[in-house]
This record gives structure tokens, sequence and C-alpha cells, in this order.
């Protein structure tokens, strides 16, 4: 590309000696540059006169072409220098309706006070569908637990876990008790919120050997606290996605405890946007403090 902003330079000031001057090199140097041009190209661009240069018929013809190569270069060279100052970029997301409501808000609100021109954009999944989403290149990096099948062959960071409550209408009977056994929970009809290719609740069932009395299947924490809340079943969500929630429900702890661990996905870390790289760096230093 040098030898192309060399070639347009000698053209705009008319003198080599005046374009050296302007670039920082050698009168030689610019003059190799132009010749080494000609020589690809197998034409003669600039006619060079004693006082004088001038554009030959082919230099004539290619002179829009180059133009529009320096152009191009000169903007992807300020898409660059905007992208490292994050004067722009998008960072795409997959992510678990507990960690958008809950985590996402404020670390965006607070990102975006340092870099108001990126832009964030959210696709709502489970354990199977955002790592399909990394992959295809539709997201930069998801929300996920680390051990579910589907991160198979994928970067994975695991940032921390997390435990669950049992919830209940209050007026349910086991409402009472401090704590709730998963059989006794299994025995009830059930509301399970539907993560993808893992569940950590009924891997917990599962490992007990019980079957929950499976009632209802939903993807969001909402519409299950609300069919708690009209005491259609009991259900068991992550501790996150309880925090304040205005729902007329019981939280208790389960026997045994469920947890989940919490982690990032993507394909390479190194190659992704700046943007992206920059919000997980800001996202991890921030994960103590995280509810």
């Amino acid at each position: 590309m040098d030898r192309y902003i060399a070639f347009l330079k000698v053209l705009e000031l008319g003198s080599f000696t005046k374009a050296a001057d302007a670039l920082g090199y050698s009168q030689s140097a610019v003059s190799q540059m132009v010749q080494s041009l000609e020589s690809e190209l197998d034409l003669t661009l600039l006619h060079r006169g004693r006082r004088v240069v001038k554009l030959t018929p082919e230099g004539e013809s290619l002179l829009p072409y180059i133009q529009s190569a320096v152009n191009h270069y000169n903007a992807m060279l300020e898409n660059v220098r905007d992208m490292k100052q994050l004067e722009g970029g998008l960072i795409r997301i997959g992510t678990l309706s507990s960690y958008s409501s809950q985590w996402l808000p404020p670390l965006i609100k607070e990102f975006k006070a340092m870099y108001p021109k990126v832009r964030f954009l959210f696709h709502q999944g489970d354990y199977t569908t955002i790592p399909e989403w990394v992959r295809n290149g539709e997201i930069d990096f998801g929300f996920i637990n680390p051990d579910a099948e589907s991160v198979a062959g994928l970067d994975t960071i695991l940032v921390r876990t997390g435990g669950h409550k049992a919830i209940l209408h209050p007026n349910h009977p086991l409402a009472k008790q401090e704590a709730i056994t998963l059989e006794q929970l299994a025995k009830e009809p059930f509301l399970l919120l539907e993560t993808g290719c893992l569940s950590e609740t009924m891997n917990a069932f599962h490992a007990l050997g019980l079957e929950p009395n499976m009632e209802l299947r939903m993807h969001d924490n909402f519409s299950v606290c609300s069919m708690v809340e009209a005491n259609v079943g009991v259900s068991i969500l992550p501790d996150l996605a309880l925090r304040n929630m205005d729902f007329n429900i019981v939280q208790r702890p389960t026997i045994p405890p469920i947890t989940r661990k919490v982690g990032l996905v993507m394909k390479d870390r190194n190659i992704l946007p700046i943007a992206s790289r920059r919000f997980i760096d800001f996202f991890l230093e921030r994960v103590p403090n995280l509810p």
C-alpha cells in the first residue's frame, strides 16, 4: 500500500522530491516505490519531466482505482483505531434469563459509561442453543454450564457456582418445612425449567433414582414462578433467578442441595472482536461482586 500512497503523493505535489519530504522518505526511495508499482502492473503511470510529473493515459485510467484502494485502506485503519479505543463495536451474547435479568443490566450500564458507542445484542437460549450459536458465529460468547455436553470442542471459562431453591405456594403443606427433600418434591406436580441438553435439577433427581411427577415444562423463570403462585405445582429454580422476584411464593433449600456451574463459552478468545474481549475481561474482574 505504501507504493500507492507514494504514487498519489507524487501526483498531488508534482514532484518526487516534494513527495519524499512529505512522506519522510528519501527521493530515491519514493522513486523506487513508484517504479516497483509500474513494474508490477507492467505499465508506465507517470511522465517524468524535468519540472513536472504528469499522468500517462494508462495512469489516468487507473487513477480512480488507486485512489479508491488508498481510501479503503485509510478507512480500514480508522476503523481499527476506533475498535481499539472501543469507539464502536457490537457485543453479541448468548444468555439465560437469570443472567440477562440479574447480572447484565448493571454491568452493561457501567461498561457503556466507559464506552458509550459499543452496542449489545442478546440471544436468549439454553445449554443446547447457546453453544450452537457460538459455533455458527451468531454470537461471540455465551453463558453456559461448562459440564454441558454441547460445549465439546469449544473454549470454556468457569466463572463460579450457584445454588437452587425449591419454590412452592405459601399454602402448600411442604412450605411449613425449613428444607424439602427431593423425594418429597418428586411426588408433587412438578414444573420443570427447561435448560436444554443439561438439567441440574433432573440430574439431582436421577442421582437418587427419582422421576418427578412432571406437570409442565417451561423455558422462562417468570412463567414458572407464575404457575407456582397459582398453585399449579412446585418447582426448583436457581437462586439467581429468584432474586427480586415479586411473586407470592415460598423459597426453601433442597435436601440434598443442587448446585449450578456458571461459565462462559466461546470458540477462541484470541480471535473474538476487541469489544467482546474487553467486555469479558471487564466481566471477570467483577464476578466476585456479583450476586
